[in-house]
This record gives structure tokens, sequence and C-alpha cells, in this order.
């Protein structure tokens, strides 16, 4: 990932003490939680090289629950984050990680909400930035810092044409595209990063095109908020 501006170096507005270690931790846990699409009753999150070595140090597992739980950088119930998850009924259990990970702020997490279920692997770059390198199995990159649409469809002919037409139409501008596939004719998963959001009625849209499974969106910006 590139850093776009000043701000994405030093970074956020944040509760600390470290960029790395507790804001990016909560970026990880918020776009983690928007996958879910709600509070999650259980979190099992495993940490990965600097990560699981200082994890309980620097109050990174403090800073995913909170994101779990939808707080921001700056929010002052950061450091009550496992206290909170009590209360909202959410059980979270952290572990380090075996074997090697891409980047050395790696944390995999898994949440489950009654019958939904997400797994999500993302790294803490630097600045509070963050890095999502893997969804449900799919190797996809995204960095949250723009409105990110997420359609889980079949691999076939015609589907990104047709998801892309729609957002022309919408006038909405494609700032970056992944896609990854479990197979020819497989499943799929499309994250595409734009330039504003998604209104409702294109989601319910994409969500009727034929072979599309899923459509989740994550927006963790300001103006997302």
């Amino acid at each position: 990932m590139r850093f776009k501006d000043v701000f994405s170096i030093i970074g956020p507005a944040m509760v600390g003490p470290s960029s790395s270690h507790t804001a990016g931790a909560v970026r990880l846990g918020r776009v983690a939680r928007e996958l879910l699409g709600c509070t999650p009753e259980r979190a099992d999150i495993a940490f990965f090289g600097s990560f699981a070595d200082t994890y309980r140090g620097h109050g990174t597992d403090l800073a995913v629950a909170a994101g779990l739980l939808g707080c921001d950088t700056d929010d002052m119930r950061i450091p009550q984050s496992l206290e909170l998850a009590v209360e909202a009924g959410m059980q979270v259990f952290f572990r380090s990680g075996r074997g090697l990970a891409a980047h050395p702020n790696t944390a995999e997490i898994r949440l489950i909400a009654g019958d939904r279920e997400v797994h999500m692997r993302g790294a803490s770059i630097g600045g509070g930035n963050i890095e999502i390198e893997n969804v449900n199995g799919f190797d996809v990159r995204f960095s949250a810092m723009y409105p990110t649409l997420l359609v889980f469809h079949a691999d076939r002919p015609g589907m990104i044409a047709a998801i892309a037409g729609m957002l022309g139409r919408e006038n909405i501008n494609i700032g970056s595209m992944d896609l990854d596939r479990k197979g020819r004719s497989g499943a799929a998963l499309t994250a595409i990063e734009s330039d504003s959001g998604f209104a409702p009625e294109l989601l319910e849209r994409l969500s009727a095109l034929s072979d599309v499974t899923d459509v989740r969106v994550i927006d963790i910006t300001e103006g997302g908020r």
C-alpha cells in the first residue's frame, strides 16, 4: 500500500500507545464487525509476529475488541473494551497464531453471530493504516481507507461487467478492484474501493443479480461513521 499523504504516516486521532498496535488494531476489528454486520456473539482472534509478542502490553487485544464493538480509534472506552464486550454478550478469545505471516502485525479474526460466520485476515501496516488480505478464504486486498463494496458471486462471464456497469450508471468512481475465486466457475469475491458510498437501492439491485450470493459494504471512513 502507498501512503497517500502525511496524515497516513502520522496516524489518526487515537487512544494510544501505538498507531500500529492500537489504532490499526481498532480498524481491523471494525472491518471484521462490518463484514459480520452486527455485534458478534463470539470472537476468536489470533495474533502473529510482533502482535503475538506484545498484544497484551500494547493493548492490541483491547483495541481489536473495541473495534468489534464499533468503537473508533479515538474512543476513550477502548481500555474498557473487554468489560464492554461482556456487557454486550460477546465472548472474546485471544491466542498467538502459529506459522509466519506476510506482515509482522497480522491478526486473523473469526466472528460468529447466530448462523452467520466470517473469517478475516489483515495487518496493521503503520500510521493506523491497515490492509485486509483475506476474507472468508478469498485472497482479496483492500485498505478500508475508502468505502468498500464486497460482492460474493459465482465466477461466470459477464459478472464483473454487470457489477461495474451498475456502479458506472450511479456515477460511482472505482478506485481499486481485486477479485479472487476458489476455482474455475466456482465461488468468487470481488472487492471494490470507491470514492463515494453505496446507496441502499444500488445494493438491492446488486443483490438481485443472477449468481450474486451476498453483498457487504465496509465503510469506516469519517463520512461512514
